[in-house]
């Protein structure tokens, strides 16, 4: 039986419990992927790891903590969760926003997102959405991205140790990547995110990864 939006449970802790390092929002979400696969409140299939960004790697987001009243925050990606919900709504964890956490998929939508229609074409958004347990398997990074030339830290990194796989320590850029041929999961415009998974949507989606 389908869950009222109201009567939603979140799929991870309060956002101060949350293990969050400014701007390094993919570990961040690896993070809520994990936590959630500890649990046994919902399937790790109903979650996807999404990355936002574009050919130029510069996205538009608004409502983000960073950002300076109503103006955007301009990226080069971002990372956020995608709960495909049994439920009236999809919801949006994002550890950067200022909207709730997690937000209904439309209220994100409408507020975060808008629409690419109003912004200049190098400023159109893609997406690639990659399951929750295939994102666990495959994702890696050694952070190296965060480094200057001298090997300094533009931003602290998170206090565990780096991720990686048996296969990789860093293929990051694979996944910021939205070459439909790089990297796991599916690739899509925005547009075509919201259509799928707003609320007047039938929310039916698999993808194993290319």
């Amino acid at each position: 039986m389908a869950r009222p939006a109201a009567a939603y449970e979140p799929a991870v802790p309060a956002r101060p419990a949350c293990a969050y390092t400014s701007c390094y929002c993919e570990e961040n979400v690896w993070k809520l992927c994990e936590y959630i696969r500890s649990q046994d409140q919902y399937p790790l299939e109903e979650f996807y790891a999404v990355f936002i960004s574009n050919d130029r790697r510069m996205i538009p987001l608004w409502k983000q903590k960073s950002g300076h009243g109503d103006a955007p925050v301009v990226w080069d990606y971002h990372v956020i969760l995608l709960h495909v919900s049994s439920g009236e709504q999809n919801f949006i964890y994002d550890l950067d926003t200022v909207l709730p956490f997690p937000c209904p998929f439309d209220m994100y939508s409408v507020e975060a997102f808008r629409l690419d229609d109003s912004l200049h074409p190098e400023f159109h958004r893609k997406i690639r959405m990659i399951r929750a347990d295939l994102y666990l398997k495959t994702f890696a990074s050694d952070r190296s991205h965060m480094k200057d030339a001298n090997g300094k830290w533009h931003k602290p990194p998170p206090s565990y140790p780096c991720i990686e796989t048996a296969d990789s320590k860093m293929n990051l850029d694979d996944f910021i990547s939205m070459n439909p041929k790089v990297g796991w999961g599916s690739v899509f415009p925005l547009p075509d995110f919201v259509h799928r998974f707003g609320r007047q949507t039938d929310y039916s989606y698999s993808s194993e990864g290319q």
